[in-house]
This record gives C-alpha cells, structure tokens and sequence, in this order.
C-alpha cells in the first residue's frame, strides 16, 4: 500500500517557514509583502480561490488587496487595472484568475503583468527563465510538487517521469524544472492523443497526471512501486454528501494506491502546496524588489 503525501502537511511546514522569513522581512523593512488579486466575474470556483488566497495572505503576514470586477469589465479596463498595479511600489505580486470571461484575451492579461511581480510564473519572460535554468518565478503548481517530492525524498536523478498534461500551467513548467541540472531528470510529457499511453507510463518512475480528466490513470497503467503525483481536481457527482458532489483526481486513487509506492490524495495533496508557493513566490518578489539578493 502506498505512502500517502499529504500536500496539508508539507504546506503547513512551509508556511511556517514562510511566516519567519516574512515577520524578519517587515523587521527589516517596515512594510509587509503585498499581494493583489483580480478576479473578473462571479465564478464560484474562482471565488473560493480567491477565498483561500486571500485567508492565506492573512495568516501569514501579507498584505492582500482584492479587487473583484463585474463579469461585463472590459479588456481595455482589465488591462488598465494591470497597469496601475504594475506602477504602485505598494504591490509586490499580481494574480489574475484564470479563466475570464469570454471578452477578455487570457493571453494578453499574461503579457500585461510586470514579469517581477508575476507571481503565478505565467509570463513568457518566467517561463523562459525556467526553462534556461535561470532565476525568475517558478509557476506554483510545479514548484509544490517539487516540494512534495523533496519533502518525501523521493529522487527524480536518472529517474524516468511522465507527466500526463501539457498545460502552460503545470505539464510544460515542470517538464523544464525536472530536466535542468540538479534535478536530472528523464522527462517523457504526453497527452491525451499519446499512442499506447500505458506502455509509457509503465516503464516510469514517477507519474505526474495533469490532464483534467477522471480516470486517466489506472492501476494496469502503473508499475509496482511508481510515484504518482495526481494534479486532477474534477467535481463528480455523489448523492451520499449534502452538496450532492465530491472532489476526485485524475487517476483511480483506490486501484492505484495498492500498486505505487507514494501517491498523493485528492483533496489534500498538491492543491494545499500550490496557495502556499504563490505566498513563497509574493515574498521572494517582495524581498528582491527590496535590493535582496536570494
């Protein structure tokens, strides 16, 4: 039976850390990192992170400014919103929620964001970085699995891994994170058009399931003694609970458990990680903006 990481545990430890480099940083400074949220619309799941988002700043020691747009805003007023917080040396991190709605460009709200303070690591100057193995901001979903991986001393040099899932998000950023130096890693990225996906994911050490979708992975599709890193957070239905649904991964976490050696749980395995490296990445922004080098 496998090991179950728990993302609740890994993340309080981190906080922790993160709460004294914080209380040391407004010792030093006089002023606590701030963090600025839009979120455009009134999408229930983007609310209830944002929700969290704003929660974590608090019990850490941040600096949060919310700024909640009607779903009619538009792009040009979106973008302009961008710009301000760019100028204010008040703002540290910006994050928009992802998606927005249909009359905005995604893409262009990523490109609008100063690269030093975009703390979710979309920006094409981030993304470059990290692939080069160059200092910028690492996207939080990766960097937490990578958190999780160490905290549990699972290696990944001379290590095969296959990560299912090519989202800018998490598949791409972490394909580059495992193949720098230092990590080592031998990355095989697949998709839901992969041939064979099985044959793939059998001769892997490490299974990273990011495709967005309930049974993606399944016990004959791992080896004994795997790690499986489950990403997925899909909502199905469940008359037993009083919302009538409950939160599953992407792999068949019953099944797959008797076979992997680690495995992490959905809920409460990479989501709790990715809030927490959002907060690490808005103090590291805070820090260098500050002249720090880190």
């Amino acid at each position: 039976m496998a090991t179950r990481m728990s993302g609740r545990q890994v993340a309080a430890c981190h906080r922790q850390r993160i709460e004294a480099e914080t209380r040391a940083y407004v010792e030093r400074t006089g002023r606590r990192p701030c963090l600025a949220v839009v979120l455009v619309g009134n999408d229930p799941a983007s609310i209830s992170y944002v929700t969290s988002k704003r929660k974590a700043c608090e019990e850490m020691g941040f600096e949060h400014r919310d700024y909640e747009l009607d779903g009619a805003t538009s792009e040009a007023d979106l973008l302009a919103l961008i710009s301000r917080l760019n100028g204010d040396d008040d703002v540290d991190g910006i994050l928009v929620q992802f998606p927005t709605p249909a009359q905005i460009d995604d893409d262009k709200v990523v490109l609008a964001i100063d690269p030093a303070k975009d703390v979710d690591g979309l920006h094409p100057v981030n993304a470059g970085l990290a692939l080069m193995g160059r200092e910028g901001f690492v996207s939080c979903t990766p960097k937490g699995i990578l958190a999780l991986l160490d905290y549990y001393g699972i290696a990944t040099d001379g290590r095969r891994v296959c990560i299912i899932g090519r989202s800018n998000l998490v598949g791409k950023p972490l394909a580059a994170l495992l193949m720098q130096k230092g990590r080592d890693a031998t990355v095989t990225v697949c998709n839901t058009h992969t041939r064979n996906l099985g044959a793939i994911t059998r001769e892997s050490d490490i299974i990273i399931v990011a495709a967005g979708h309930v049974g993606t992975l399944g016990a004959d599709m791992v080896s004994e003694g795997a790690v499986v890193i489950d990403v997925g957070t899909n909502r199905v239905e469940d008359s037993s609970r009083e919302r009538g649904w409950r939160l599953v991964g992407d792999c068949d976490y019953e099944e797959v458990c008797r076979k992997a050696s680690f495995i992490t749980p959905v809920p409460g395995g990479v989501g709790p990680m990715t809030i927490t490296m959002l907060m690490d990445n808005t103090l590291i922004a805070a820090r260098r903006r500050s002249g720090e080098r880190i």
